[in-house]
């Protein structure tokens, strides 16, 4: 393979991993430039070589995120442990059929959330939420058995819906939330991974360069997100939200012509 292909899937990389580690969506990066830059390969193949560096940089940034954040680790160990077979399962499913019929709706959805979070100025801050212990677990298996699964099915904000997830229903604010998002996605990706490694679907010689490259833009973006606190975090979500809308409304109003 190319070296300059090699060089621009490694930059892709590094962007995905500083961006989704501050609040999720590197997957708009790193996905793209993977199918462009490998036009040749299955996009199964591709998908499931980009999960390594994904997977890479969500754990360096989940490190980060530990040594300065709280984490209810009881409810956190319930989402993880229910996010991997929720992943493998809509993984399974992509290499059965179509995500495309997904994309309208997802764009319907991203729009009411960019629209929301924009006008709701305190969107992200810690609000306490009145939930009992069961009530918890309930929402966090919900959380956990869809978001999981629409990582494996088709993946683009993943890390931005658990954000949401984790805001709305748990009352978290942002940094809260992206510890935990972080922490859940590794679980996710791992789902994912054992399902490719299973099929065959991993290029190790692409795979591991853009995982050090990951890995390297989770670390300066957790970093920075933890230094530049709830604010920061909101303005960059709102951007990566509209990231996330211009993929969708590309792929439903222009490719599928």
């Amino acid at each position: 393979m190319d070296l300059y292909i090699i060089f621009f899937l490694c930059f892709a990389a590094f962007a995905a991993g500083f961006i989704d580690a501050i609040v999720g969506g590197g997957g708009l990066i790193q996905t793209p430039m993977g199918l462009i830059l490998l036009p040749n390969l299955p996009v199964s193949t591709v998908i499931g070589t980009l999960k390594i560096p994904a997977f890479s940089g969500t754990f360096i940034a989940s490190l980060q995120y530990l040594k300065k954040v709280i984490i209810k680790w009881k409810l956190l160990l319930i989402m993880m442990f229910l996010a991997v077979p929720s992943a493998f399962l809509g993984s399974t499913v992509l290499t059965l059929v179509s995500s495309d019929f997904m994309k309208p709706l997802l764009l319907v959805i991203l729009s009411l959330l960019f629209i929301y979070t924009y006008a709701k100025k305190n969107f992200g801050q810690h609000v306490a939420k009145d939930h009992s212990e069961k009530t918890q677990i309930f929402y966090a298996v919900i959380i956990s058995i869809i978001v999981g699964f629409y990582d494996g099915f088709i993946g683009p904000g993943t890390g931005s819906f658990f954000v949401v997830a984790f805001i709305a229903l748990l009352g978290f604010d942002f940094i809260e939330a992206s510890a935990n998002a972080k922490m859940v996605n590794l679980a996710t990706n791992f789902g994912s991974i054992c399902l490719f490694l299973i099929k065959g679907k991993i290029i190790w010689a692409v795979a591991i360069p853009m995982a050090v490259c990951n890995g390297l833009g989770g670390w300066f973006g957790a970093k920075l997100a933890i230094s530049k606190g709830n604010g920061f975090i909101r303005i960059f979500f709102l951007v990566v939200v509209v990231g996330t809308l211009i993929r969708f409304a590309y792929d439903v109003f222009f490719q599928q012509r």
